[in-house]
């Protein structure tokens, strides 16, 4: 239609169409190539979807330029139109509009970078086959629109090439993950009872997967239950966060200063509660490490106490949550729900015999 017909508008469609097929194929074998692994790349080939995204991107690119300059010098250019041609257009731009829907479903389903592009590019057709069509209607009623829609197709799929490339070259720079998603692994992180603090968090996209990496501060010193604690912070990032591939998580003890003391309470008076979860009241204790002196006292009413069930188990997260370091209680909460909970987020459980939390202070 464009040799008929001698229209610009339709032989830079034309030129579209072609690219999006080359780029198609680029697809493919990036695709195939992506996910195999060898001893020089064991790593894996992931980026090499995001190297076909951005060859894809400069063929995109071309196309714009190419179109411009030929809307721009060849300014004697003859066209000839017939109705036919407007059947034609429609029947082109329906087939790759559909299958770009297509690709699009599937490149979100898969997070594939690639197909998202390629899918991208095929979803534009249906705007540069309407200008097209606008531009084909205009010469049959005598407006001599071709090289106007010509330049606006090129100014189109410039702007998407730009963005193409521009997404393909972050990833390819090792730009970092979506502040959304950081957040989110944040979120996850900071939900985790043992973890003092994170101290720096990192993560990088390579293909359709993510990439992330750590430092927090745990408030436990032994190496076992560290290492226990960073692999199930580990499983829920990737459990709730699609498509990351890798996890590592850093952790190192937290340097105190303080050390917060709780002792279930059955008065305000300072009496200890036998039944650690049952008691009315808890004393929190701060005491300074250098020096072991007593810096503040609060008493705590449990909010815990009255339930039927689980009731130990709630006020040793009360616990966590308040920041204790050591409980000191009268009653053995080994291998209960309770001293599993606490003994989980580092705080240490200590059985003592005083009467009074003062008392039960002095022989810590």
């Amino acid at each position: 239609m464009a040799y008929l017909s001698g229209s610009l508008a339709l032989a830079a469609e034309t030129v579209h169409n072609v690219i999006d097929l080359t780029a198609s194929v680029a697809v493919v074998i990036g695709l195939k190539l992506a996910y195999r692994k060898s001893t020089s790349f064991p790593y894996g080939l992931y980026k090499v979807e995001n190297i076909v995204a951005t060859a894809i991107s400069f063929f995109v690119l071309f196309t714009s330029y190419e179109i411009a300059r030929e809307a721009v010098f060849n300014v004697g250019r003859r066209v000839s139109v017939e109705p036919l041609m407007l059947i034609g257009v429609s029947a082109a731009a329906l087939v790759p509009f559909l299958f770009g829907r297509y690709e699009l479903q599937v490149a979100r389903a898969l997070n594939s970078p690639s197909l998202m592009a390629a899918g991208k590019e095929f979803q534009v057709h249906i705007l540069s086959s309407g200008v097209v069509f606008i531009a084909l209607v205009g010469q049959l009623v005598g407006l001599p629109l071709d090289r106007v829609i010509a330049i606006a197709i090129a100014v189109l799929v410039g702007w998407l090439g730009w963005k193409l490339l521009v997404d393909g070259v972050r990833v390819l720079l090792d730009a970092s993950l979506d502040p959304e998603i950081l957040n989110q692994i944040r979120e996850i992180i900071r939900a985790e009872p043992a973890v003092e603090s994170t101290k720096r968090l990192v993560g990088r996209s390579a293909g359709r997967y993510r990439f992330v990496e750590a430092e927090v501060t745990l408030r436990v010193a032994e190496l076992e239950k560290a290492h226990a604690i960073s692999s199930r912070i580990e499983e829920k990032i990737r459990t709730q966060i699609p498509y990351v591939e890798q996890v590592i998580i850093h952790s190192e003890p937290v340097a105190r200063s303080q050390m917060r003391y709780a002792i279930p309470l059955a008065n305000l008076a300072g009496s200890i509660n036998d039944d650690f979860g049952a008691a009315p009241y808890f004393a929190l204790v701060t005491v300074r490490v250098s020096d072991n002196e007593v810096e503040k006292i609060e008493f705590l009413t449990n909010p815990h106490a009255t339930l039927s069930k689980a009731r130990g188990i709630r006020v040793a997260e009360w616990l966590i949550a308040n920041g204790a370091d050591v409980v000191l209680t009268h009653e053995d909460l080994k291998n209960k729900g309770p001293g599993y909970a606490l003994a989980n987020s580092g705080v240490e459980v200590r059985l003592v015999k005083a009467r009074t939390f003062t008392e039960a202070l002095e022989a810590r």
